[in-house]
C-alpha cells in the first residue's frame, strides 16, 4: 500500500450560539473545521481533522510511502522541519497528516483503531465544556442541562476575568449538574486560557476556593511558564491543568521537571502519535493525561489503550456538518464502535454543498491574545455577542 496525495475540505461546526473564552469569542457560533483526506493506491482513505495550512510542504515526506509505518512517517515529518522547527501551525499540519495515516492503518486491519491500539474498554469518560464565557446565565443553565442528561457530572467552565461573575457562573453548574447527580457531588473545573499572572491566578482561585471545591485550573499562566504554572499549583488547592497548545515532548519536560503540571493535556489537532508519546511522558511522571478537542476522534481512541487516561473533554453533543462519528454519549462517557479506523465519516458532497462561510469578527475570536491579557487591574466583563448585556449584580 502507498500514499498517492490529499484533498483538503473546509466543513464548519455550527454550535447555534456563541463560543469562546477569556480572550474572545465566534459571536455567530460557527467556526471552521479543516479536513485532510489522505488517498492510497488500494482505494483507502484516511481523514484527519484540523488546520493544515503547511501541507504542500509536508506531504514528500508521506508521499509514495507504506501509511502503516504511522510512528516512522511521524518522526520523517518532524525530521522534514528540522531547520524552520515543528512548532504552531506545522504541527498542526502533521497532526492532521498523523491522524489520517491512523486512519488507514487500523482501516486496512477492519478494526477500530481503539482495538488496533490495545484498548480493552470502549468507554471513555467524558467532562463537559461548553465553551461557554458568553453565554446568559439562562443560556449557561441550559446548556448544561444538556450535558448532564447524557450523564455528565463533571464540567469545565471559561472565565478568569471577573472573580464574582465567576463564583456565580460555577455555582450555577454545579447546581444544575447536582440536579441529576443522585447525591454524589459534581466535579468543577476552571479554564482561564492564560489570562492571569501568577499572583493574579492565586488570589482569583484562592477567593473562589474560600466557597468551591474545584478538580482544577487551566492554564493560568502562559503555556511554557513552567516557573509560574509550579507557583499557582503551590498557592492554590485545585490541580494546575495545561498542555493543550505544547507542541512537541521538548516543550513539555521543563514543566514536568519543575512540577509544574498536575494534570498533562493534549489537543487532538496535534495527532494521535503526540498524545501516544505524552502520555507515556506523565505516565513516567505519575502523572494523568487527559485530551482537550471539539471532534477528538483519534485521541478518544488511543485513550483507551494508556493506562493514566484521566477523563476526555466533550465540546459540542454534535459532530460538524458533514461528519459522522462512530461513538455515543451514555452515562458520562464516549461509548466508542466497531467501525474501522477512526470511525469518521466524511460526507464530502454534503460538505461542498456548504454557502459561503460566514464572515466574523477575526478581532475577538479566541485565537487572538487581547492586549490587556496579564495586565488587569479591575474586573471586566466577559466578551458577549453584540445585543446582550452582561449581569453585573
Amino acid at each position: 500500500m502507498r500514499i498517492t496525495g490529499f484533498r483538503s475540505l473546509t466543513t464548519v461546526q455550527d454550535w447555534g450560539r456563541p463560543v469562546g473564552d477569556a480572550n474572545g469569542i465566534y459571536a455567530n457560533g460557527v467556526v471552521e473545521v479543516p479536513i485532510v483526506l489522505l488517498d492510497t493506491d488500494e482505494g483507502v482513505t484516511g481523514a484527519g481533522l484540523g488546520p493544515h495550512p503547511r501541507i504542500e510542504d509536508l506531504f514528500p515526506a508521506i508521499e509514495g510511502e507504506d501509511p502503516r509505518a504511522v510512528a516512522a512517517l511521524y518522526d520523517r515529518m518532524l525530521r522534514w522541519t528540522f531547520k524552520a522547527g515543528h512548532a504552531g501551525a506545522v504541527f498542526g499540519t502533521i497532526g492532521a497528516l498523523d491522524s489520517a495515516l491512523w486512519d488507514i492503518k487500523a482501516k486496512a486491519a477492519g478494526q477500530p483503531l481503539w482495538r488496533l491500539l490495545g484498548g480493552r474498554d470502549r468507554l471513555v469518560p467524558a467532562y463537559a465544556s461548553g465553551l461557554d464565557i458568553a453565554l446568559s446565565e439562562e443560556e449557561l443553565a441550559a446548556t448544561y442541562r444538556a450535558y448532564a442528561e447524557r450523564g455528565l457530572r463533571v464540567a469545565k467552565v471559561k472565565g478568569g476575568l471577573d472573580v464574582d461573575q465567576d463564583r456565580r457562573r460555577l455555582c450555577l453548574v454545579r447546581d444544575v449538574l447536582a440536579d441529576f447527580s443522585r447525591g454524589v457531588r459534581p466535579g468543577l473545573m476552571l479554564d482561564a486560557n492564560e489570562s492571569w499572572t501568577r499572583k493574579q491566578a492565586v488570589r482569583h482561585v484562592g477567593e473562589l476556593e474560600s466557597t468551591l471545591d474545584l478538580t482544577w485550573v487551566e492554564e493560568p499562566v502562559r503555556r511554557w511558564d513552567a516557573e509560574g504554572l509550579a507557583a499557582v499549583s503551590r498557592g492554590i488547592r485545585a490541580s494546575v491543568a495545561t498542555g493543550e497548545n505544547l507542541t512537541g515532548l521538548e516543550q513539555f519536560r521543563p514543566l514536568l521537571a519543575a512540577g509544574a503540571v498536575d494534570v498533562v493535556q493534549t489537543a487532538s489537532v496535534w495527532g494521535v502519535t503526540h498524545f501516544l508519546r505524552v502520555a507515556a511522558l506523565a505516565h513516567a511522571h505519575d502523572l494523568p493525561v487527559s485530551p482537550v478537542g471539539t471532534t477528538p476522534a483519534g485521541l478518544l481512541h488511543a485513550a483507551t489503550a494508556v493506562p493514566n487516561h484521566l477523563v476526555s473533554e466533550l465540546q459540542d453533543l454534535r459532530p460538524p456538518v458533514g461528519l459522522t462519528v462512530d461513538h455515543d454519549i451514555e452515562d458520562g462517557a464516549f461509548v466508542l464502535g466497531d467501525r474501522p479506523g477512526l470511525g469518521v465519516l466524511v460526507d464530502e458532497e454534503a460538505i461542498g454543498a456548504l454557502d459561503v462561510l460566514p464572515a466574523e469578527e477575526v478581532r475577538t475570536t479566541p485565537g487572538i491574545r487581547p492586549e490587556r491579557a496579564g495586565r488587569r487591574l479591575l474586573a471586566e466583563p466577559a466578551p458577549r455577542r453584540p445585543g446582550l448585556r452582561a449581569v453585573t449584580s
